[in-house]
């Protein structure tokens, strides 16, 4: 029942119809029984300043954001947390003391927590990031985070692959932070000891693509972890390569249910059930 005193929280995108966080977001809100709705807001890029204190006005309690207002909208937030500016964007927004807006990125716990559960120590780990772009960045501030010992970015135009690597320069984090032509591959792989894709290849409707030939797979060592940011398919093309030859996988759903699980822990205030936010999600993804 929504009524005059239910608490609006939301995500703002261009567009926004996709977004799934409406669906994690409210089924762990009905769980809680709290008077919370979670609602998809499309906004325009030339509306997000408007948009933004028109959420003041209406006392919304949070938001998330994602593309293409991820970095957009950090001009307009009265504080960002150390974490969202060694990124370069913030994806959650809530309310401070003073009313104004504050911002931090979700993305990058997101991405860790499932991989703590695998173990503590990054200290020894050689990451092989797939990609550079928006993604890219969280997944290097999250294995600065971990303490990897080596942290390489992939990708195939080498002025963006230099701009990427100079935008890390004064980052707060240590990033030991190293970028390759994807012709590299061949002799990057073998060493790797946690492999992430940041690319969109293999997502659906494309999901018998992946980023990797058969050929190339066939050099990862043993135990490798390796991880795709892709949630649909929940098993990517990439992913079923890596487990072939005895990898550890992850998919980008467990990513996306922690990340939502944290900025719903920073709007609420208390603990919220990740095993709801997880079922929901994967329910809707078979229908």
């Amino acid at each position: 029942m929504i009524t005059g005193k239910t608490k609006v929280l939301g995500v703002i995108g261009h567009p926004i119809e996709h977004s799934l966080s409406p669906v994690m977001h409210n089924a762990a809100i009905a769980q809680m029984n709290l008077d919370y709705i979670y609602l998809p807001m499309p906004v325009k890029p030339q509306d997000l300043a408007l948009a933004v204190n028109g959420f003041a006005a209406i006392n919304l309690q949070g938001f998330n954001v994602t593309i293409p207002h991820k970095q957009a909208i950090l001009p307009l937030l009265s504080e960002i947390s150390p974490i969202a500016q060694a990124v370069g964007a913030v994806n959650t927004v809530w309310r401070t003391d003073n009313f104004l807006w504050a911002g931090t990125n979700t993305d990058v716990e997101g991405f860790i927590a499932p991989l703590r559960t695998y173990k503590q120590d990054w200290s020894q780990t050689i990451a092989l990031i797939l990609g550079n772009g928006g993604a890219a960045r969280a997944i290097v501030a999250g294995c600065a985070e971990l303490g990897c010992a080596e942290i390489h970015v992939v990708g195939r135009n080498q002025m963006k692959l230099q701009e990427f690597s100079h935008s890390w320069i004064n980052s707060p984090l240590t990033v030991n932070l190293q970028v390759h032509n994807w012709e590299e591959l061949s002799r990057l792989i073998p060493q790797t000891t946690l492999l992430v894709n940041t690319t969109p290849i293999g997502m659906y409707p494309n999901v018998d693509s992946s980023p990797l030939s058969t050929d190339e797979m066939a050099h990862l060592g043993d135990g490798v972890i390796v991880y795709d940011l892709i949630y649909t398919p929940k098993q990517t093309q990439f992913l079923k390569q890596a487990k072939k030859l005895g990898a550890i996988t992850i998919d980008g759903l467990e990513m996306l249910v922690q990340q939502g699980a944290v900025a719903l822990q920073i709007w609420l205030q208390q603990p919220v059930p990740v095993d709801i936010m997880r079922q929901s999600l994967q329910q809707h993804l078979i229908k």
